[in-house]
């Protein structure tokens, strides 16, 4: 019962829910459909309105038109007023500028005008002037005619009031002008001479004093043997052989001449370079040892003798150059010093005196500050030249350079060895420090020796040959004969031609001399005024 119950209960919640459905959906269908049918009559009223405006807009619209033709054609006509107004300024303009313009032209044409009338004138100006112009010019030329004439008369007056011809005048007025040059060259090099002799301080004196000091030597002279001992005087037949021959092939072998004279048991061996004659020296000994003398024994002892001097020379400039501590010489540099070993110069040494050299300008580079192995180098180097100057023409010291520059010596070096006796300029202390020393190796007592006959002649002939010359008063030879002084008659011979003078002196004393080294010639003009107080 129950069960039915729920069941009736449940069916009729059911259909009551439906029906309540059912009545909401038709609520709102009815609102949907009364919603849209007024949305209709709205819309159609609003279109009814629309149209209503349509029509009015149009009638609007036409009406604008209307009025926009009728505007239009206003602004048309204002245009074509405004244009045809435009056009009629431009015109009056274009017709004002172009009388302007044509005002210029006519103004320009007739400045033109004047100009040509102008420049018609002035042609004719200028015709009438050259014209003037060529009559001056033949009136000029006649004159310099009569002008040169006039001239020509006076040149030939002068000449004979003067007693002169114009090539004399010239040459006087030349030769006036050349003694004005050589008083001014006068002036000039007593200048540069009192400016050289300003050296000789305190200091100076102290480092040759000390470089003497440090290299003095017992003996540094010697004599270069040309004399060889005979065992007896039957020997010299033999060394002159059959005929001559043995003594022929000696001395064409060596290239040094045999002297075989009545000097008994002696020998003397001639020759300028010295290791020819020091190798004839040695091959004669040889032989005379040997006591086996014949031409083919003569040429096979010299050629052994030429190759045992030859190492000996190599020896003694390697000897040289490591006792002056120098290294890097050209291996003929080398034996181009160890030549020196066989020169001498007054009975010194010349390797020995390089050497000395080398050190004596060593220890005053030291003092000095200055590079010490360059100074040893070119003290070393400094006499090369006498190795061959028997061989080559020049002096020792232009040779010594050409050598030393020829195997890429230092330009400095080279400069040092022709400047030691100051033939050049010297570039360098190192090079003035060659010359100090050279002088000093060579004047030390004991060092040098000549005979003294020689030495004798030597003075007389030089003091006599300068003697000989126009305006000398008196001539010493001084210094060994090194220098020369001249003193000359002041009135015989001016400031200027002093100069001359001594250029002279020492031109005749290289032609006509034979001497070592150089000679200094110091020409001396002295005038004096001497008055007594009484």
């Amino acid at each position: 019962m129950q069960n039915i119950s729920y069941g009736s209960l449940f069916l009729s919640d059911t259909i009551s829910g439906l029906t309540i459905a059912f009545i909401v959906l038709t609520v709102i269908a009815a609102g949907m459909a009364v919603f849209f049918g007024l949305r209709l009559l709205s819309f159609k009223k609003k279109r009814d309105e629309e149209i209503k405006s349509l029509g009015t807009a149009k009638e609007q619209a036409q009406k604008i038109i209307d009025e926009a033709n009728a505007q239009s054609k206003v602004i048309k006509k204002e245009a074509i007023l405004e244009s045809k107004e435009q056009e009629l300024k431009l015109r009056n303009e274009f017709e004002r500028e172009c009388k302007e313009k044509r005002a210029d032209i006519a103004r320009a044409e007739n400045r033109v005008q004047q100009k040509e009338d102008a420049l018609d004138r002035k042609n004719e100006e200028l015709s009438s002037v050259q014209e003037s112009l060529k009559e001056k010019e033949k009136q000029i030329a006649l004159k310099l005619d009569d002008v040169s004439k006039q001239h020509e008369n006076m040149l030939l007056q002068f000449e004979k009031i003067s007693r002169m011809t114009r090539e004399e005048a010239k040459a006087e007025l030349v030769e006036a002008i050349k003694e004005d040059a050589r008083k001014d060259a006068a002036v000039l090099v007593r200048n540069i001479e009192a400016e050289a002799k300003e050296e000789a301080d305190k200091k100076a004196k102290e480092i040759i004093g000390l470089a003497i000091q440090k290299c003095s030597t017992e003996q540094a002279s010697e004599t270069t043997v040309s004399v060889v001992p005979l065992p007896n005087d039957d020997m010299k037949a033999r060394i002159i052989g059959r005929e001559g021959r043995n003594i022929r092939t000696l001395e064409q072998a060596t290239g040094i001449e045999l002297i075989i004279d009545d000097t008994p048991e002696v020998v003397i061996v001639s020759g300028f370079d010295p290791v020819r004659r020091e190798v004839a020296r040695v091959a004669l000994e040889k032989l005379i040892q040997d006591g086996r003398i014949h031409p083919a024994r003569i040429e096979e002892t010299v050629e052994k003798v030429k190759k045992e001097i030859d190492q000996q020379i190599k020896e003694a400039g390697e000897a040289a150059m490591f006792e002056c501590g120098i290294f890097g010489l050209h291996p003929e540099i080398v034996k181009t010093l160890g030549r020196l070993k066989f020169r001498t110069s007054y009975g010194q040494n010349v390797l020995k005196h390089s050497i000395e050299v080398s050190h004596l300008a060593g220890v005053m580079a030291a003092e000095l500050g200055v590079d010490v192995n360059m100074a040893k180098r070119a003290g070393l180097l400094h006499d090369l030249g006498k190795a061959v100057d028997f061989e080559v023409e020049g002096t020792h010291m232009q040779i010594g350079a050409d050598i030393a520059k020829k195997y890429k010596e230092n330009p400095l070096i080279v400069n040092a060895i022709a400047a030691h006796h100051g033939d050049v300029e010297p570039k360098s202390i190192e090079a003035i420090l060659i010359q100090a020393a050279d002088s000093i190796s060579g004047a030390r007592p004991g060092a040098r020796r000549e005979t003294t006959t020689n030495y004798v002649k030597r003075l007389q002939k030089l003091e006599e040959l300068v003697g000989e010359f126009k305006g000398v008063d008196n001539c010493y030879a001084i210094q060994a004969g090194r220098e020369i002084r001249v003193i000359v008659k002041p009135d015989q011979i001016s400031d200027s031609e002093t100069l001359f003078l001594a250029k002279d002196i020492a031109k005749k004393i290289e032609e006509e001399l034979e001497y070592p080294g150089q000679i200094k010639v110091n020409v001396i003009r002295e005038t004096r005024a001497t008055e007594f107080a009484k």
